[in-house]
């Protein structure tokens, strides 16, 4: 790690920006599919430059939603998404795609090409995006793989390496293009305490390199604490809670001494509502 330390001063240029500028900010969004289900009612969020921030909560609460809709993928019904300037709510198509270049994106258990070696993996945001000679794209993509410790698997391919490994390609993948803003969809799912271990210290030392704003979305507690600046936390289509780690720690909120301390009841019930057990199974009192 101390190799990809110095490989990332060398490389990555910082920005002199406070970390308390709002790059990023959610405003008052609501957002419902086509059931008419709302997912997210009324939220506001911001993120700064060179801060780590978590999303986190139960299942189907709206977290990858919000990466949805931050992305542009999908639109909100009320409200603004403000990146850097830009209402992505309200942008056509062609800003859409200048403002997604500077996105990167760490899909779930990595989603790497598996037709692909490792180096092409890396170098197709390369390809697709920029115009740089073969050369040049040779060097972003071994300088992005020896900051993640894989510059010697760039010949593999996804199938020869583990899936610790395949997460941290894909990573590399995500700042192929040197982004503002890095989202990770649940980075950690499926990993060994090893891997999980260091793909959260990559995401720490990526960003503070880059000065990028990372989100996380997750339900990894040890891991993210670890790392994060700030989190968020879902329940119910709203942000129930939000803060430190330190101060979500010693919060006394029912819901985030549940989530926190995998509680199997309180806020969120054990039990799916449903009729007295008497009278489900006619026992009479």
């Amino acid at each position: 790690m101390n190799e990809s330390s110095g490989v990332l001063s060398l490389f990555f240029q910082l920005s002199n920006m406070s970390l308390s500028d709002p790059f990023l900010s959610i405003e008052g969004v609501t957002f419902s599919y086509g059931n008419g289900r709302v997912i997210l009612n009324d939220v506001t969020l911001s993120f700064g430059r060179g801060q780590v921030v978590a999303i986190m909560g139960g299942s189907g609460m709206g977290k990858t939603t919000l990466l949805k809709l931050i992305g542009g993928l999908i639109r909100p019904q009320k409200g603004r998404i403000l990146f850097d300037g830009t209402d992505i709510a309200k942008a056509d198509t062609q800003t859409l795609f200048r403002v997604r270049r500077k996105m990167g994106m760490l899909f779930q258990f990595g989603a790497l090409f598996t037709d692909m070696s490792v180096f092409e993996n890396v170098a197709f945001p390369l390809r697709e995006q920029t115009s740089f000679d073969e050369e040049m794209i040779r060097d972003l993509v071994l300088m992005k793989l020896d900051a993640v410790g894989l510059r010697g698997a760039a010949d593999l391919m996804p199938s020869a390496i583990s899936g610790g490994m395949a997460r941290r390609v894909a990573l590399a993948r995500a700042i192929a293009l040197d982004p503002a803003l890095i989202m990770y969809d649940e980075p950690f799912a499926g990993l060994d305490p090893i891997s999980m271990g260091i793909t959260a210290q990559l995401i720490r030392k990526l960003t503070d390199a880059l000065q990028a704003t990372a989100i996380i979305v997750t339900h990894d507690v040890a891991e993210t604490f670890a790392i994060a600046d700030y989190v968020y936390m879902v329940n119910a289509g709203r942000i129930s809670a939000h803060g430190t780690p330190d101060e979500l720690t010693a919060s006394t909120d029912p819901y985030v001494c549940q989530f926190l301390k995998g509680l199997p009841d309180g806020p969120v019930a054990f039990h799916y509502p449903a009729k007295p057990v008497e009278e489900e199974f006619g026992v009479r009192s």
